[in-house]
């Protein structure tokens, strides 16, 4: 394959040189931004060789051309652009300029998010082994092992405002550890813990009002909110602090005012906003139950096309945090959902005998049975569009089954294949079930929909 070429072929379909604004790449994806995105083929771009599939998202023209290959035409069509090799970051960041305020507001909690993921699915996953050892008498919960395990599995948990307010301090221009400092007062010894509130808490009068000595133990956001305010303050106090004690004055005062205004304003009006969402998504799933998963799962594969998915990462977390609910019942359906896209993209393989497709479609399905479904839906279904709607209809489907037979998850982050290992003890097999229906109502609707799928001779 010769990767010069590709480039040389691509560069005239994304609008010319002049239209390049910035080119990075992922493991997968070539991500470009483009002065003016009406300018590009995608069409002719995803007939190109070695292109996977192409769709515009988050302000970024993507290309996907998969793991390895995508280094060496990244490399090959710098060259030929003509343009400095940015990295992924900036990308993101020049992309940023083009999104409305539903995508900047998506963009912004994915990045606070993200970074946390791999800890919470470390914890989600050793909460998940746990509860099913003790369901099934494997294990004796009061031996030493299983209370240490238990201890490690809720740590994440527990210091969950003190994660974000490190990745949120970043994303919002403040300064990182103060962010963390932050977060670990609303998480204080001192403050009763989130979850053991009904034995009873103290509270205290501070200028005629009572402040209740709650912690904010796996809460989202209060601490959002709380390190918001602390970076707006923070850059405030450096605007007229001399330079000689703005390292002494500045993290003093913005941590001291930031703590106040999070222990009497924010923090209550945080869990209120926090309790509010995780009430109404309960309540629509336990009132309106397989309609709501219906719908949740019809429509996110719709959501996953704006890009407005990656903000859900901070209500699944506040579900996970609520003393109340403590579980991810949202993600089995967006598994499901997944799931589904990638049974619709499979039965393309079987209604084409077009090789360049073929070779699109298998690893594209793959990918969604792994919970990455951009491939699927951007590359296949969305190309021949009833495939997706399809995959809409299949994930509708298992999302009222998952609801039905009240599956949920103990993490976040995991969808369709590798979300087994957080699905909570016992709902594993009605989690694969759905699994089950998602893909076969995907695969046989996108099989038996009449379509023209291009072939060549």
């Amino acid at each position: 394959m010769d990767v010069n070429n590709i480039a040389r072929q691509l560069l005239p379909l994304l609008g010319g040189k002049e239209n390049i604004a910035s080119a990075a790449h992922c493991a997968t994806r070539l991500r470009l931004v483009l002065h003016d995105d009406a300018l590009a083929d995608k069409k002719a771009i995803g007939e190109l060789e070695g292109v996977k599939g192409c769709f515009q998202n988050a302000g970024q023209m993507q290309v996907i051309f998969g793991t390895g290959l995508v280094n060496k035409v990244h490399a090959a069509f710098i060259q030929q652009a003509g343009v400095s090799e940015a990295s992924k970051g900036e990308a993101a960041s020049a992309a940023a300029q083009k999104l409305n305020p539903a995508q900047r507001v998506a963009r912004l909690l994915s990045n606070i998010f993200v970074p946390i993921i791999p800890a919470i699915v470390a914890s989600g996953v050793l909460m998940g082994l746990l509860g099913m050892f003790k369901t099934y008498g494997w294990v004796d919960p009061k031996s030493a092992i299983f209370v240490l395990l238990d201890m490690f599995s809720s740590a994440a948990f527990i210091i969950l405002p003190i994660l974000i307010g490190f990745t949120a301090a970043k994303e919002f221009g403040g300064n990182p550890y103060l962010g963390a400092t932050l977060g670990g007062i609303l998480t204080h010894p001192a403050l009763t813990n989130a979850w053991g509130v009904a034995g009873g808490y103290q509270t205290m009068n501070l200028f005629g009002l009572d402040i209740a000595m709650i912690g904010y133990q796996g809460t989202v956001f209060p601490v959002l909110l709380a390190v918001w305010f602390m970076s707006w303050l923070e850059k405030r106090l450096r605007t007229f602090i001399p330079d000689a004690l703005d390292i002494i004055l500045t993290p003093f005062l913005t941590v001291i005012i930031s703590a106040f205004v999070a222990m009497l304003v924010i923090g209550p009006a945080g869990r209120a906003l926090g309790d509010g969402i995780s009430f109404v998504l309960s309540t629509l799933i336990v009132h309106a139950g397989w309609l709501a998963g219906l719908l949740f799962g019809g429509l996110y594969s719709v959501i996953v096309i704006s890009g407005v998915h990656h903000s859900f990462h901070a209500i699944e977390a506040g579900l996970l945090g609520n003393p109340k609910i403590g579980v991810n019942f949202l993600l089995p359906i967006w598994s499901m959902a997944n799931t589904a896209q990638a049974g619709a993209c499979l039965a393309v393989w079987f209604k084409t005998r077009d090789v360049k497709i073929r070779s699109v479609v298998l690893p594209s399905a793959l990918s969604g049975m792994l919970g990455i479904t951009e491939a699927a839906i951007f590359g296949v279904n969305l190309r021949f569009m009833k495939p997706f709607i399809a995959g809409i209809i299949g994930g509708a489907a298992g999302g009222a089954w998952v609801v039905i037979m009240h599956v949920n998850m103990t993490a976040v982050g995991l969808t369709a294949l590798p979300g087994m290992a957080i699905v909570q003890s016992g709902s594993l097999l009605h989690y694969v079930t759905g699994m089950v229906i998602a893909f076969g109502v995907g695969f046989t609707l996108s099989l038996l929909l009449k379509y023209r799928v291009e072939e060549k001779a």
